[in-house]
């Protein structure tokens, strides 16, 4: 079994980091959250690197990775919540026109952790049950029950004409 070198692991971050931050965006909804769970993803790759060698699809390893990641951050972030002195902007008007982008993330963000990761990797990074399953460590029944929960409430946000758009 080859150890991995370091150009390796540059070589395989910059060619991944772009979707990597992508999944953790739209698992989370903030960009500086995405980047702190990408860079603690890429981190604990790199801590792991040289003995990966028997690993025949990094990708999915570390998709898994960063899925844990960002499930782990959820379970004890109760603590980080940063009280403001201002009140946050609540979105635009009503009659203000709002992108499907906004949409989609405003309905991604109202979702348990566990929920979210099973739509961003079931329906936006396109992963097949099994897949999924795996990257969650949980069954494939799960998967889809929590994916049926997931999308009961998604069609609370959009219409099902809407939903069948997306």
């Amino acid at each position: 079994m080859p150890k991995r070198t370091d150009s390796e692991y540059l070589a395989f971050v910059h060619g991944r980091v772009k979707g990597l931050r992508r999944t953790a965006y739209l698992l989370c909804g903030d960009s500086h959250q995405a980047d702190d769970i990408v860079q603690e993803t890429l981190t604990k790759l790199y801590t792991r690197w040289p003995g990966i060698g028997h690993v025949e699809n990094v990708d999915a390893y570390v998709n898994t990775m960063l899925v844990r990641v960002f499930l782990d951050e959820r379970r004890r972030g109760w603590w980080k919540v940063a009280l403001l002195d201002w009140l946050p902007d609540r979105g635009p008007a009503p009659h203000v026109p709002v992108d499907d982008q906004s949409v989609v993330r405003t309905a991604l963000m109202q979702l348990p952790p566990r929920q979210r990761a099973v739509v961003v990797l079931r329906y936006l990074c396109d992963l097949p049950v099994k897949e999924v399953a795996h990257h969650l460590g949980c069954s494939e029944g799960t998967v889809k029950s929590q994916c049926a929960h997931a999308l009961d409430k998604l069609r609370l946000v959009f219409d099902s004409a809407a939903l069948d758009r997306l």
